[in-house]
């Protein structure tokens, strides 16, 4: 169609002139008519080819204009394009930045938990040694070890409190140290002896006479039926000597494991854990052992130490039962493992407060012998006085 009109409009732009001046020649001789249709035929023909000229032009144009339209819209869609891949590609540098930012927020969480913990320290040690529940094994026995360890540092002097010059002596007074103190044991032995200075004299002693002379330390006829008893058992059974060996110590009367271990310890240098009203109190707030039966007791600990450290392991642990870790109140802000221990708290923990409460040498008091050793004497101990003293 476009070809078809280029070729007319040519034909009549290149013959236009001629037809119009015969149209004029014709129109001067007096044919109107012939000029008016020549004209209107012109007219007609000029008609299309403006049009067509103008269509030409038109489509050009509209071509010209549609170009660059779909090249402007073009345009904008391909930098829309980069401009949406701009924003594509910054998100992932958004997301990786993100965690960039949020990674404080981690961490400030992670510093709170160790200022907490560092802080429990100084609060019980319930939390710094980790609760004992979920406690290992080897865990526990260090801990064990450095609380014997910490104790034998605050009582260098540890030793046997009851006074006794020979085994037979040891294990008399031990028998009578039931339910009452060392202290009142003390002060009543030395008048016992005296009278009955060895296992034959007592062996066939008047028990209303020995219960006169033990009465200050409670339940005095049943310590006087055990101490004529095993006096008797000694005489007859081992020649009026104390045996050294457990199996034979535990069947004198009125003698059982405890006894049997404060006497190979103290009085023939062979270990053992001697688990009294103190051991066993202070072991179970350490959380050595959840046991109550006193040879239940004696094994769980006898497993945390070596073999070595039994005896002088009782006496720490008993001495520091007696000064500081009372049943009743203990003096917590005064005791020198409480870093280690579990029941922290459960006493005084004001350090002025629980001073008070500390007892014996620990207090510039008395301790319980009447005659102790000499490294208890230098490092500051007091003798206990007679009784009847005042």
């Amino acid at each position: 169609m476009s070809a078809e009109r280029d070729s007319a409009v040519g034909e009549q732009g290149s013959d236009g002139g001629r037809k119009t001046a015969k149209a004029a020649k014709a129109a001067a001789a007096g044919a109107p008519d012939a000029a008016r249709e020549a004209a209107s035929a012109s007219g007609t023909r000029a008609a299309p080819a403006r049009k067509a000229a103008a269509g030409k032009k038109a489509a050009p144009g509209k071509k010209a204009a549609s170009a660059p339209a779909k090249k402007a819209a073009s345009a904008p869609a391909k930098k829309a394009a980069p401009s949406k891949k701009a924003p594509a590609k910054k998100a992932p540098a958004a997301k990786k930045a993100a965690p960039l930012k949020k990674a404080p927020a981690p961490r400030k969480q992670l510093v709170a938990p160790k200022k907490a913990t560092a802080s429990v320290p100084a609060a019980p040690a319930k939390t710094v040694a980790a609760h004992p529940r979920g406690e290992s094994r080897t865990a526990l026995v260090r801990r064990a070890r450095r609380i014997n360890r910490e104790l034998a540092e605050v009582y260098p002097y540890a030793h046997p409190e009851l006074d006794f010059d020979n085994p037979f002596q040891l294990v008399v007074a031990t028998v009578l140290s039931a339910q009452t103190t060392d202290l009142r044991v003390n002060q009543t032995t030395p008048a016992l002896f005296a009278k009955y200075p060895t296992p034959e004299d007592l062996a066939a002693a008047n028990p209303e006479e020995v219960e006169e002379i033990l009465r200050p330390t409670g339940f005095f006829r049943a310590k006087t039926k055990s101490v004529i008893g095993l006096s008797k058992a000694l005489v007859e059974q081992f020649g009026g000597e104390v045996p050294g060996r457990l199996e034979d110590l535990v069947k004198l009367p009125g003698v059982g494991r405890k006894t049997a271990f404060v006497v190979l310890g103290n009085a023939f240098g062979r270990p053992g854990i001697t688990v009294d009203t103190h051991f066993q109190r202070l072991v179970r707030r350490w959380k050595w052992t959840d046991e109550t039966d006193p040879d239940k007791i004696e094994a769980a600990v006898g497993a945390l130490f070596p073999k070595s450290d039994w005896t002088d392991l009782s006496h720490h642990v008993i001495w520091h039962g007696r000064r500081i870790c009372h049943a009743r109140k203990p003096a917590c802000g005064a005791c020198p493992i409480a870093p280690l221990c579990p029941a922290y708290g459960e006493g005084e923990t004001d350090p002025e407060k629980a001073t008070k409460l500390l007892k014996y040498e620990k207090a510039g008091q008395p301790g319980q012998r009447l005659k102790p050793p000499q490294a208890y004497l230098d490092a500051g101990g007091r003798a206990a006085p007679p009784l009847g003293a005042g």
